[in-house]
């Protein structure tokens, strides 16, 4: 089988998969997912991006400026029933975190043109929880550090579990144009299974075709989106998590659906997007 460009496995070792827009051929997204066991520790500068660490599980200490953030994370798998910690940060900070326990984290980051927005610990208490579609369209979102949250310039980060046999971020929507109703956001989706074997499969396409892949992922793969739209289905027996980061030239959300398949949101259809 043949791997798409789109699709980046995950490794074995402590860095599990690493995107930076040099390599995704973007502007605008980074990401990394790090294992880190219980003392180790990794330090980074954030130079010229902002970041937003996410705690996916276990628990960590952070210090950044001299301030130490303590006890970020609290759940053992991105499958329970509650948010993540996360931390923001702008650019010019340096960052060293420790796990305290083993843990899995996510680095997301964006460019910081302004530089301007304090470091700010995110509490998953305070996140904004929902349920979105119905039928096998149902999905449930958690918003980390969406556009009504002003703390960050550039980046978007919101998680989501797909229960077994349904689909997600469907139906299709794109966000890769500046015209009205819509705004031009790179995304990867960084996916997890439940149980760890199974797989899931993500389509990328445009309008015209001309970019059109379809990947198959399985745990710890990440999926880029540098345009067009991107459904998600996960087999039955199999959970889907993934976590969306996002980032373009305007911080905000919008999109547009596939007009051929619009017709779902209709009473007789099966739910919303995204």
């Amino acid at each position: 089988m043949t791997t798409s460009p789109l699709l980046i496995k995950a490794a074995p070792g402590r860095e599990i998969c690493c995107v930076t827009p040099a390599s995704a051929g973007w502007s605008h997204v980074g990401f990394r997912a790090l294992r880190l066991q219980a003392g180790a520790s990794e330090t980074l500068e954030t130079g010229t991006r902002e970041l937003c660490v996410v705690v996916l599980t276990g628990s960590i200490d952070a210090e950044v400026a001299g301030q130490r953030h303590a006890g970020l994370g609290r759940r053992d798998s991105v499958f329970e029933e509650c948010a993540p910690d996360a931390l923001y940060l702008p650019g010019g900070q340096r960052l060293t975190i420790t796990a305290t326990r083993a843990a899995e984290v996510a680095l997301c980051s964006a460019p910081c043109p302004g530089g301007n927005k304090p470091v700010r610990r995110i509490d998953g208490t305070g996140m904004r929880r929902s349920t979105r579609g119905a039928g096998s369209n149902l999905r449930h979102v958690c918003d980390i550090l969406m556009g009504d949250n002003p703390a960050a310039e550039r980046l978007l980060v919101v998680e989501v579990i797909t229960p077994a046999g349904h689909s997600s971020s469907y139906p299709p929507h794109k966000h890769d144009d500046d015209a009205p109703g819509e705004t031009r956001l790179e995304e990867t989706y960084y996916h997890r299974l439940d149980p760890p074997q199974g797989f899931a499969f993500q389509r990328v396409y445009t309008d015209d075709r001309s970019l059109d892949e379809a990947c198959v992922v399985e745990n710890h793969d990440v999926v880029l989106v540098p345009r067009g739209y991107h459904p998600v289905v996960t087999p039955h027996g199999y959970r889907l998590y993934y976590l969306n980061v996002m980032a373009g030239p305007r911080r905000a959300w919008a999109f547009r659906n596939d007009p051929a398949h619009e017709w779902l949101l209709r009473p007789d259809g099966t739910g919303t997007v995204a």
